[in-house]
């Protein structure tokens, strides 16, 4: 099986395309474009990663992205409810930008796909994946374990912003929790948009 896995609009664009268990190509859009975290949709890295894999885009059993944007829009659209009117500021910037570009993204990601590869079917073979369990894959699957836990803290997501996931051969579960706006609040970081960490421990 082959997947492509995205990451794109927010910052540190990349790509990698997996083969069964094994990498075969991953790169950051910045490394193509000398621009310092580019966030715009990683057209490079993604043509790198086909050209290493020696396959076409319609070639790939699926490309998946690493978040799930009506989830994240629904917690931005309730916390700024909650927090009116002291996030109006925010909300009038953040907004625009969204019902602008990110939260249409299946059809925005479909349309770059298909710049590359006219006959790739993002219907059937583009997916979404939770943004911790996203992130939680990343330590998991790499990592030397057959059975781990797996602790994510990142202060953007869908709701979560802590989770705690179980691995085990093939299978990885995530249990979120909203921690990980504490500990973004405590190692706020400047050259990022957001601070987060991913480990995984043998059970």
């Amino acid at each position: 099986m082959r997947v492509l896995g995205i990451s794109a609009f927010y910052h540190d664009s990349a790509a990698a395309l997996v083969e069964d268990s094994r990498i075969v190509a991953a790169a950051h859009e910045e490394r193509f474009t000398r621009r310092k975290h580019d966030l715009s949709f990683p057209k490079n890295a993604i043509a790198y990663c086909i050209e290493e894999a020696k396959v076409g885009l319609d070639e790939l059993d699926y490309v998946v992205f690493y978040d799930k944007p009506f989830l994240k829009f629904e917690r931005l659209m309730e916390t700024y409810i909650a927090s009116t009117p002291r996030g109006f500021r925010s909300f009038r910037m953040a907004i625009p930008v969204w019902l602008r570009e990110k939260l249409f993204q299946k059809n925005l990601l479909r349309r770059e796909l298909r710049k590359s590869c006219k006959s790739f079917d993002g219907e059937k073979r583009l997916l979404f994946c939770e943004h911790h369990l996203s992130h939680a894959a990343s330590a998991f699957y790499p990592s030397p374990f057959d059975n781990a836990v797996v602790l994510t803290m990142d202060g953007v997501g869908e709701w979560a912003t802590t989770s705690l996931g179980f691995g085990q051969g093939n299978n990885l579960k995530s249990r979120p929790d909203v921690l990980g706006l504490t500990y973004e609040g405590g190692t706020e970081n400047h050259g990022h948009d957001h601070p987060q960490t991913t480990a995984a421990a043998k059970i």
